[in-house]
């Protein structure tokens, strides 16, 4: 009688979806309500997850392997989740403070690399190459990254592009199209924020 009463109530005040996605259901079960209190992407039981869509990141924890080797333009949690699944990350980031907090946090299969914007940051990861298997494009200047950083991939090799709606990318996909390259688009709700988001 009182649940039946609770539920009329909530549903008349229009507070009931919000109710039973409190209690039940995927924003609950991936972590989200967690990592909006939070404000940091994590999962239901803590652990960093990548600041990309749910579906993406699904789509590519049921891909990655542990003899992978990834590097990353932008470092963060998605650093560490990486990190927790793949032989070996590179991270080039460019903000010295982020870097220190990152590295700090980072386990012996992470390397994170402090590049200023106007030292070769673009261009890092064409030190690795034919030696990344996933090159992740989600830090500062993409195209130029795109441009300068493809021969590092392995011949399977696949790029990650965060934030693909902004108009200013088109040119780098015009580039990876040019170069083979097919594209695949996610997009979804984000870790940590009442948003979608919007990956390829």
């Amino acid at each position: 009688m009182i649940r039946t009463l609770g539920r009329t109530v909530l549903k008349k005040t229009g507070l009931y979806g919000a109710y039973s996605l409190l209690r039940k259901g995927p924003l609950l079960e991936d972590g989200w309500f967690r990592s909006f209190d939070e404000g940091m992407p994590v999962d239901a039981s803590g652990a960093p997850l990548p600041f990309l869509n749910y579906p993406v990141i699904s789509f590519l924890a049921s891909r990655v392997r542990r003899d992978m080797h990834v590097f990353e333009y932008g470092s963060g949690f998605s650093t560490l989740w990486w990190a927790a699944r793949v032989a070996s990350i590179v991270a080039c980031e460019h903000n010295a403070d982020w870097h220190a907090r990152i590295s700090a946090l980072a386990p012996a299969n992470a390397t994170i690399v402090h590049v200023p914007l106007d030292a070769g940051y673009s261009s890092y990861a064409a030190r690795f190459p034919g030696r990344v298997d996933i090159l992740v494009i989600d830090g500062r200047n993409r195209v130029e990254c795109a441009r300068n950083s493809l021969d590092c991939l392995t011949p399977g090799g696949v790029v990650i592009w965060d934030d693909v709606q902004r108009e200013k990318y088109h040119e780098g996909f015009v580039l990876l199209e040019s170069c083979g390259f097919r594209r695949l688009d996610f997009e979804g709700l984000v870790p940590s924020l009442n948003e979608r988001g919007y990956t390829a």
